[in-house]
């Protein structure tokens, strides 16, 4: 197993499951911000009834199985062992979801069905080089396919590859990842120049109460 598996196996470890319905009683549902119930839903995709749309970073599962539910095919792809074995044992019965281990611009590299939509929700699109990502997923998207992510707006003054550290127990270092950050204009500078259409990034506010952290929302086009 690769240091990075190790490392998104122990982060696993620690997330909790997802709920078993929403506050609207549905047993799956899409949700791109780290606050439950909040936010914009799967029209950001703007994936047609059918639609093949792949999910780079899927975790457990949880809005890929609510894509196939939707009547999409999805596929859901990470690196970690055990969060894919999370997502088959919750989600493995629904039909139209695929799931595979593989890092994601290796797969990118390897599917060439195409897709009609990418996403990631502080998945794969926030732990990956975009010098490598964003060329890969244009090279797959469909005529007029979307790209969206979220992930956690950047700190400012720390822009580009940055540190993020996965505890372990008490007497062990954490384990380290690379992300990269960058504002909402750098993103949309850096889209437009690996030929992306119709991009804007934009801080959602978190909801209303103590909480203040925002969710960075970032969407293209073919």
């Amino acid at each position: 197993m690769t240091d990075t598996a190790i490392a998104w196996d122990t982060y696993a470890r620690q997330r909790p499951e997802r709920r078993p319905t929403n506050s609207r009683g549905e047993s799956t549902w899409f949700n791109w911000t780290q606050y439950a119930d909040h936010g914009p839903g799967a029209e950001l995709l703007e994936a047609p009834a059918g639609g093949r749309v792949l999910d780079l970073g899927c975790g457990k599962g949880g809005n890929a199985a609510h894509l196939a539910a939707l009547g999409m095919r999805a596929i859901g792809v990470d690196v970690s062992p055990r969060q894919l074995a999370a997502a088959r044992e919750r989600w493995g019965l629904v039909q139209g979801l695929e799931l595979y281990q593989a890092e994601a611009v290796r797969f990118l590299r390897e599917d060439r069905a195409g897709f009609d939509a990418v996403y990631s929700v502080y998945g794969a699109a926030w732990f990956t080089d975009p010098a490598l990502l964003l060329p890969a997923v244009r090279e797959r998207l469909r005529p007029g396919g979307r790209l969206v992510f979220s992930q956690r707006p950047s700190v400012e003054g720390c822009y580009g590859c940055q540190a993020s550290y996965i505890p372990r127990g008490a007497d062990e270092d954490p384990l380290v990842v690379k992300r990269w950050d960058h504002e909402p204009d750098a993103w949309e500078r850096l889209l437009k120049e690996h030929g992306y259409t119709d991009v804007q990034a934009v801080v959602l506010p978190a909801p209303a109460g103590p909480r203040t952290t925002g969710t960075l929302i970032v969407q293209a086009r073919t």
